[in-house]
C-alpha cells in the first residue's frame, strides 16, 4: 500500500512540474531536463532522503534562477513534508536550513520577487506543519500500540500469577487434607480392634478433613468465576486453631502459641493471613506425611511491622525428594513469602535436631520496583 501511495504522489509530482514545461511554446533546451530532476527522484525519498532532496532541491533552486520557475516546487515541497514527518529532529533541521537557503536563492537572484516569495513562503510552511501532523499522528499511533502490548503483557503475567496461586492453593488443600485422612484410615483399623471409642473419633476426623477440603476446593474453584477486583474468601489466621487441631486429632502433640498472647492490635492485610496459613498448612501437611515426628510447635510472633511464622517439628526432616532437595511444598511456601515481600527459611531445627520452616511477612505492601 506504502509503494502505491509513494508512485501515486510522484506521479502527482511530475504532472505538475513537468507538464507545464512541455506545454506553453517553444523553451529553452534545460527546462525540461531541470523540470525531472526536480521531480522524478521523489520515487526514491523512502530509501535516500537526503540525497534526492539535495537533487530536487538543487534542480528547481537552478531552474528558478534562470528564469523558468515552476509555478509550484512540489517536489520540494513533497521531500520537506517528508523530512517533518519521518526524519530525526537534526535531519528535519539540515532540511528546513536548505530548503530555505534555496527557496531565497530562487526568488532573490537575478531579481528579487517578494510577493512570489511570500506566496511560496506558506506553501513550504503548510508542507512542513502537514508532515509535522503526520508525525504526531504516527506518535501517537505508536504509543497506543504499544500500550496495547504492555496491557496484553500485563493481563497475561496476570493470568500466570493466579493460575500458579490457584495451583498452589489446590496443591495445599489436596496434600494437605488427603495426607491427615490417610494418617487416619491407616491408624483406623488398629483403634477399632484395640480402642473402638479412639476410632470413633479418627473416623470422624477423617469425615471433618474430607469436607473442609471439599469446602476449600469449591472456594479455590469459584475464585475462577469471581470479578477480579473482588477478594477471595480464603482462610486466615483465624482458621489456624482448626487446622492445629485436626493435626493433633491426627495423633501428634500440635500445639500453637501467639505472641504477644493478644496477637496483632491490628489485622494483619488479608494476603498476609493467606499465606501465613498456607504456609503453616504446607509445613503441618509435610510433618504428618514424611517427618515422623511425635510433636510440632507452630508459633505466630506480631510486630508493629511484621508477623513471623515459625513450625518446628521434633522429626528426621523433610524429605521432599530421594535427592534431598525441597520439593514443590517448600518451593510453594517459599513463593507465598516472597509473594508477599517476606522470606522463608526451611531446616534443620536449632540443635540439629527436627525441622523448622520460619516465614517472615511483612504488614505492609513491599514496595514496587
Amino acid at each position: 500500500m506504502k509503494q502505491y501511495v509513494n508512485l501515486a504522489v510522484t506521479v502527482a509530482a511530475v504532472a505538475a512540474t513537468v507538464l507545464p514545461a512541455l506545454v506553453g511554446g517553444p523553451r529553452a533546451w534545460w527546462v525540461l531536463p531541470l523540470a525531472v530532476a526536480s521531480s522524478v527522484p521523489v520515487l526514491w525519498r523512502d530509501r535516500a532522503l537526503i540525497r534526492v532532496a539535495l537533487v530536487v532541491g538543487v534542480a528547481t533552486t537552478v531552474s528558478a534562477s534562470l528564469g523558468a520557475p515552476p509555478l509550484l516546487p512540489v517536489g520540494p515541497l513533497v521531500c520537506l513534508y517528508t523530512f517533518a514527518a519521518r526524519a530525526s529532529l537534526p535531519i528535519r533541521l539540515l532540511g528546513v536550513a536548505l530548503t530555505a537557503a534555496g527557496l531565497l536563492v530562487s526568488l532573490l537572484y537575478p531579481r528579487p520577487d517578494v510577493e512570489v516569495l511570500r506566496y511560496l513562503s506558506v506553501a513550504y510552511l503548510f508542507a512542513y506543519l502537514l508532515g509535522t501532523s503526520t508525525r504526531a499522528r504516527r506518535t501517537q499511533a505508536a504509543a497506543l500500540a504499544e500500550r496495547d502490548r504492555r496491557i496484553a503483557g500485563e493481563r497475561t503475567a496476570a493470568v500466570l500469577r493466579e493460575r500458579t496461586r490457584i495451583a498452589r492453593d489446590l496443591h495445599d488443600i489436596l496434600t494437605h487434607a488427603v495426607g491427615v485422612m490417610i494418617v487416619q484410615a491407616e491408624a483406623g483399623p488398629l483403634l477399632v480392634r484395640q480402642q473402638p471409642d479412639r476410632a470413633d473419633a479418627t473416623f470422624a476426623t477423617i469425615a471433618a478433613t474430607g469436607r473442609d477440603a471439599v469446602v476449600q476446593l469449591r472456594r479455590a474453584v469459584g475464585s475462577l468465576y469471581e470479578p477480579a477486583d473482588q477478594p477471595l474468601d480464603q482462610p486466615g489466621l483465624g482458621h489456624l486453631p482448626v487446622l492445629v487441631e485436626r493435626v493433633r486429632a491426627a495423633g501428634l502433640d500440635a500445639v500453637l502459641s501467639v505472641s504477644p498472647s493478644g496477637g496483632a492490635v491490628e489485622p494483619p492485610p488479608p494476603d498476609v493471613g493467606v499465606a501465613a496459613y498456607r504456609i503453616v498448612q504446607e509445613s503441618l501437611t509435610n510433618v504428618v506425611r514424611h517427618a515422623g515426628a511425635r510433636s510440632v510447635r507452630v508459633r505466630l510472633d506480631h510486630t508493629a511491622n511484621s508477623l513471623t511464622v515459625s513450625v518446628t517439628d521434633d522429626g528426621c526432616g523433610y524429605r521432599g525428594s530421594d535427592a534431598g532437595l525441597p520439593g514443590y511444598g517448600i518451593v510453594g511456601m517459599r513463593e507465598r513469602a516472597h509473594a508477599c515481600g517476606g522470606t522463608l527459611r526451611a531446616g534443620p531445627a536449632s540443635g540439629g535436631h527436627g525441622f523448622t520452616v520460619a516465614a517472615s511477612l511483612p504488614l505492609s505492601a513491599p514496595a514496587v520496583v
